[in-house]
């Protein structure tokens, strides 16, 4: 399916860009990290000592067969395991709209890492704008490809509401990308808002 095929681009060069902005020899911690994809091109790539946290017991297993160091655990109840600022850097790539206590996740992340890095996909990009606006439902797109009733889904979150948090919150946007096609780029919040499916926040 070409949408299908369109996300895992976009979520390829996502972590293409996380990579590349994670120093050699970090600690890092992946939160709801599946099969574990990202943490094996960090090692691989990087040298670095990363752990995991993943709900699903099966792709914790497939983590573990690969010789990953991950856990199954429900990034919801917060991470009570982690001392402050034990990692350099803390990921949550394509999990954020999934989880029931984000604030709470959020602030976890803020006291366990150095930085903080949110890959999220926008519901404000234009053609659900559009959707909305002419046939008053949501569309089936390369992010959105659920009915409401199944979606795992459960925030609807755009680019401009996390930058409101942000700054409410008092955290700071060191770096911001947002995706056109299927690549990266350094965009003002507000175009991203509107043209970009999915976007990437590096925060402290």
């Amino acid at each position: 399916m070409l949408s299908e095929s369109r996300r895992e681009k976009i979520l390829e060069n996502s972590e293409k860009l996380i990579i590349d902005y994670i120093k050699p020899n970090s600690r890092v911690l992946d939160l709801g990290c599946g099969e574990g994809a990202l943490l094996e091109k960090l090692q691989a790539g990087k040298n670095v000592r990363a752990v995991g946290i993943e709900i699903d017991e099966k792709n914790v297993l497939t983590c573990i067969s690969k010789g990953l160091s991950v856990c199954q655990g429900n990034i919801d109840e917060g991470l009570t395991d982690y001392a402050d600022k034990s990692f350099d850097y803390i990921i949550i790539n394509n999990t954020l709209q999934q989880i029931f206590k984000p604030e709470y996740v959020i602030n976890e992340m803020r006291r366990v890492g150095k930085i903080i890095i949110i890959g999220m996909a926008s519901f404000t990009f234009w053609k659900i704008r559009l959707s909305l606006l002419f046939h008053g439902k949501l569309p089936k797109t390369a992010f959105y490809q659920y009915e409401w009733y199944n979606t795992p889904n459960i925030r609807v979150i755009s680019v401009k509401d996390f930058k409101i948090f942000a700054d409410a919150h008092n955290i700071e946007i060191l770096d911001f990308y947002g995706n056109v096609k299927n690549n990266f780029y350094k965009l003002p919040i507000n175009i991203a808002n509107l043209i970009s499916k999915y976007c990437i926040f590096i925060c402290r």
